[in-house]
Parts: C-alpha cells; sequence; structure tokens
C-alpha cells in the first residue's frame, strides 16, 4: 500500500473516532452533512483499498508465475547448472545436472562433485576450481565425467565464482555433455591417421616400385642365363653345381623383388579360385616353416580350419609368404614359450565394422593369427605396417618388409586388415578376404618343351633394357624361333614399315619414349593384325588390359622363364 494512502486512511479514522467520541448530544449537533461526507470518504477509501489489494494479488500472482518459469527454465534446461563450495561440494543443482550425474536431486546436495570425476581428470578439476576462485573470471575446462551407475561421458565444465563482500564464496558452473563431440574429434583424428598411412605406404610403394623395376631387370638376367647355362652343362660336371647355386641365389633374389612389387602394389600376376586351408596346410608343412620352428623350439604352433571354409580369388603364393610373415611377426613377439594359433573361418557382415580398417558388409573368409607374446605398444601401432619398421632380431627375420608384404597382400585381395594389441598379452591380426562362389579348377600337368617349341616363325623382341633383349633372344631362339631385337618402340615401327614378323614380344615399360600400349598403338596402324603378347617387371595393369582389348595377347611377368614365355608365345602363334 502507498504512503499517502496509508496517511488518508488515519486521518479519516481519528475524525470518526473523534465524533463517536463525543456526547450522544453533541454528535446529535454535528451537521448530518459532515456524517454523511465522512461515511462516503470511508467506503470511497475502501473501495480504493479493495482495488490495491487486487492489483497486489494479481503482482503478486505475476511473480509466482514468473518465478516458475524461471524455476522450469533452471530445472528444465538443456545444460547441467552446479554450484560449487571451494572444496568442491555441491551446494545446488538443477534437474538437468541431477540427471547427467543420474542421481536424485536431494541426495546429490552436499555430495563431493569429485566423486563423479574419472580418476585421471581428478586433477583437472582441483586446477580449475582453483582457478576459478582465485581470478574470479570465467574459467573452462573438459573432464571425463563418470555417472552413479558406472556410465562416462565427456564434459565441458564451464564456471565462475560468485562474489559476496568482496570475496567469492562460490562457483556456479555449466555442465554440458560434448560427448558427441568429442567422438567427432576422435573420428576426425582416426580418419587423417588413416590417410597419412595411406599417403605414406603409398609414397614408399612408389619408391619400392622403382627400385624393384630396376632390380627385376638385373636379377632377370642372372636368373635368365642361369637357367641357360644349365641347359648347356652337362650332368655330373662340376661347374653345374656353381650355376645351380647362382640360379637359386638369384631366385631368392627375386622373391625379395616380389616383397617389394607387393609394397608397391604391383605384383598381383595370378588370380585364381583357391582356398586358403589349403594354403595354411601347404604352408605349415614347406621347409621355410620347418626352419621357423627350429628358431623358435619352445613355442608350439597350432591350426584351427573351418572344413566348410568359402573360396576365395588370389595368388597362393602371395597368400602363402603372407601366412609365413604373420608366423614369424608372432613368432618374434614371443621371447620364451607360447603359442601361436591361426584359424579360419567363414563370416558374413551385416553391418560394418570400425576396426584398424573399415570394413564393409559382406560375406568374408576370415584368417586370424594369434600369439601370447609381448604385445605391440600403443605408440607403434600407427606403424606396425609400414616398411622396414622392425624390432625383430637381425641377421634371422628377414629384410624387415614382412608386415607390409601382408598390408600389400590384403589390399591386392581386395580385403581388409583389423589389428587388436595389449602391451604384455599379446596380439590379434584378423584378415578379411571376399567370399567366392566359384569352385577350385584342377591343377594343370606341367608343359613339356615339345609342345611350345617353335616352328621357325619371326618373333621381334622390344625392350629398352639391353641384358633382357639378348635373354629373350637367346631363349627364344634356343627353342626353335627366329628372332630379332630392338631398343624402342619408336624402332619397332619403323622396322615393320618394312618387314613382317610373326608375333611381337613387347615390354610396356620403356623409357624414355613410347611404351608398350602406344607403341601397340602405332605398329596396329602398320598392320591392324599384328599378334603381340606383353612382358613387363610389374603386374598387369590398366594400360595391359587396354592393349589386350586392341588386340594383344597373353601377359607375362618377367624375370623371363622359358617355359613361361615359350608356352605364351606358342599359344598365341596357334591362335
Amino acid at each position: 500500500m502507498k504512503s499517502q494512502d496509508r496517511l488518508k486512511g488515519d486521518s479519516l479514522r481519528k475524525r470518526a473516532e473523534q465524533i463517536l467520541s463525543q456526547k450522544t448530544e453533541s454528535v446529535r449537533k454535528v451537521p448530518v452533512e459532515d456524517i454523511t461526507r465522512l461515511i462516503h470518504e470511508l467506503e470511497v477509501h475502501q473501495i480504493e483499498l479493495d482495488m490495491q489489494n487486487d492489483e497486489l494479488r494479481r503482482a503478486q500472482a505475476e511473480i509466482e508465475l514468473s518465478r516458475a518459469k524461471y524455476v522450469d527454465l533452471y530445472d528444465f534446461a538443456p545444460i547441467g547448472y552446479l554450484s560449487f563450495n571451494q572444496t568442491g561440494v555441491i551446494l545446488e543443482a538443477n534437474l538437468t545436472g541431477a540427471k547427467l550425474l543420474n542421481v536424485e536431486r536431494s541426495k546429490l546436495l552436499g555430495h563431493s562433485f569429485i566423486s563423479f570425476v574419472s580418476p585421471d581428470f581428478r586433477n583437472a578439476f582441483h586446477l580449475h576450481l582453483g582457478r576459478v576462485f582465485s581470478s574470479g573470471t570465467k574459467e573452462t575446462c573438459e573432464l571425463k565425467i563418470v555417472k552413479n551407475n558406472g556410465a562416462s561421458f565427456y564434459a565441458s565444465l564451464e564456471s565462475i565464482s560468485m562474489k559476496g563482500e568482496g570475496n567469492p564464496i562460490q562457483v556456479r558452473s555449466a555442465l554440458i555433455d560434448i560427448s558427441e563431440r568429442k567422438n567427432l574429434e576422435e573420428k576426425e583424428k582416426e580418419l587423417e591417421e588413416r590417410l597419412g598411412r595411406a599417403e605414406k605406404m603409398e609414397s614408399l610403394g612408389t619408391m619400392a616400385g622403382g627400385v624393384a623395376h630396376d632390380l627385376n631387370n638385373v636379377l632377370g638376367a642372372l636368373v635368365g642365363y642361369s637357367e641357360l647355362l644349365l641347359m648347356e652343362i652337362e650332368e655330373g660336371n662340376p661347374l653345374r653345381k656353381h650355376v645351380s647355386n647362382i640360379l637359386t641365389s638369384g631366385q631368392r633374389s627375386a622373391a625379395i623383388i616380389q616383397d617389394l612389387l607387393t609394397l608397391a602394389r604391383r605384383g598381383m600376376a595370378i588370380s585364381e579360385v583357391l582356398n586358403l586351408n589349403q594354403v595354411i596346410s601347404d604352408s605349415v608343412t614347406a621347409l621355410e616353416f620347418e626352419k621357423l620352428k627350429t628358431y623358435h623350439p619352445l613355442i608350439t604352433f597350432k591350426t584351427d580350419l573351418d572344413k566348410d571354409l568359402m573360396n576365395i580369388q588370389g595368388s597362393s603364393a602371395r597368400l602363402s609368404k603372407m601366412i609365413m610373415n604373420l608366423f614369424s611377426n608372432a613368432a618374434e613377439a614371443i621371447s620364451d614359450r607360447g603359442e601361436v594359433i591361426i584359424r579360419t573361418e567363414n563370416r558374413h557382415l551385416d553391418r560394418p565394422i570400425a576396426g584398424y580398417d573399415d570394413i564393409p558388409v559382406g560375406d568374408y573368409v576370415v584368417v586370424t593369427v594369434s600369439d601370447n607374446g609381448k604385445g605391440i605398444p600403443p605408440k607403434d601401432l600407427g606403424k606396425i605396417f609400414e616398411p622396414f619398421y622392425t624390432k625383430k632380431v637381425m641377421g634371422r627375420s628377414g629384410t624387415g618388409l614382412g608386415l607390409s608384404v601382408v598390408w600389400g597382400t590384403v589390399k591386392d585381395h581386395h580385403g581388409y586388415v583389423d589389428l587388436r594389441s595389449e602391451e604384455g598379452n599379446g596380439s590379434l591380426f584378423t584378415l578379411y578376404f571376399p567370399a567366392s562362389r566359384e569352385t577350385i579348377i584342377s591343377e594343370q600337368k606341367v608343359v613339356s618343351i615339345d609342345s611350345y617349341r617353335g616352328r621357325g616363325e619371326l618373333i621381334l623382341v622390344v625392350d629398352d633394357v639391353r641384358e633382357q633383349r639378348e635373354l629373350a633372344t637367346a631363349m627364344l631362339s634356343g627353342i626353335g624361333y627366329r628372332v630379332r631385337a630392338v631398343a624402342s618402340g619408336e624402332e619397332a615401327v619403323t622396322y615393320l614399315m618394312t618387314t613382317r614378323v610373326d608375333l611381337l614380344v613387347l615390354d610396356m615399360i620403356m623409357d624414355p619414349g613410347m611404351d608398350g600400349l602406344e607403341t601397340y598403338q602405332k605398329i596396329l596402324e602398320v598392320n591392324p593384325t599384328q599378334k603381340a603378347i606383353m612382358v613387363s617387371g610389374f603386374s598387369e595393369t590398366d594400360r595391359v588390359k587396354k592393349a589386350q582389348g586392341l588386340g594383344a595377347g597373353a601377359y607375362v611377368q618377367k624375370p623371363y622363364i622359358r617355359e613361361k614365355i615359350g608356352v605364351a608365345v606358342r599359344n598365341e602363334l596357334d591362335k
């Protein structure tokens, strides 16, 4: 009530009391008009009071409504609001804050907030609280919160101190669930790491491919001429053993080059329908596996193969090398006694798997190799498939390309890799290969040399490396062909302007100048029916397929082997 209304009411009451205190006779002497006026004024004043009371009640109702709205906004805000004292005890909380912590609000008040903070983040919370109380400014920190039910989430805690009489008395904080943002950040970081790994493997593969190409030409001559010498040296001649050793060493060197080609993703020359159980069975009975067991006599190797395993498409030689590398890697991870187990199974994925690789839905043949060795430290997991990254025994563990070969082989077979390892508790490599519904074709018998002998046909060898030209010439001449050789695609086109040949043996990669595809295109302009086969130290490429689409025949991967090149030439001539 306003002060002037209160004074007016007091004045009217005093006047009425004065009139009533007089004697009856005196009251009668008071003019009726005065009494009537007084009564009227009292009635008017009462009406004013009633109106003011109504306004007061309305104002109180509005205040209550506003307060209720504030409480609703506070309690049901999407952000948790909390207040702490200097020790971190919760003084106040809205319903959202209580819900985030999975505790009833009445039980939350007076509870220490630190009990909800993951141990790894408690020091960060103490520092945050200290900074807010000391600085008086707004501070933010990120914490991992563990709910009352054991579930956890990442949260941002934004705090500011509330002062009383110049001293901070409590901290008010906003608790915001940022799990979704953190998950996105982790996924983005993981994608960046994968991209970095892929780019690194690609660049290293490019380098390895160039080195392998040059080495393949050198070792191709070594292997090829050794084979030719063995054909010339009679049994019993002591020189035959020396040449045989040279051939064996060259073949071993060629195996290392094959590892480099695998890393370069350019070594997939054969794709056949096969069963991984057979590849594994052949691997564990091979001489190389027996040698591995002698290095690790305290390790037990076990197989657990699904008898109904589906087939895949690929290269048995490449897959066998991959299996041996996985066995070797697992054995090297065990310092004393231990166990290495290889398993196979069919697996259908009806939803993608986010592992070391992202594995899409589909039907897969899965190979797992597990060991109970020392495991892989987290800092090394991202580097484990990089070439020459090894901590194995020098002189015993090969070239340092082992797991790189595994990676390249899986990728060449359109497969995926998953890796689980815990330091001190071993590792589990899981390889996914797309399953094939095709059946295995029976292995072909070794062909007789008479089946691919020449009949005097003229062959033109086109290769930019002199040793390779001479080797191909010697091999083909030795089985009954007339052979000419040129060093470039340009020379080949010029030669064919005046001379017809029965077949071209055309190298795909020639530098400088035209490559095999460009050369064949030019030659077809001279002779549209010219027969050809393509050769290279790399695997079949898109440019090879384009040449075959124009009419070229088989593709033969170097190094030159008499039987391979002989069969390819004979088959193309007999078409």
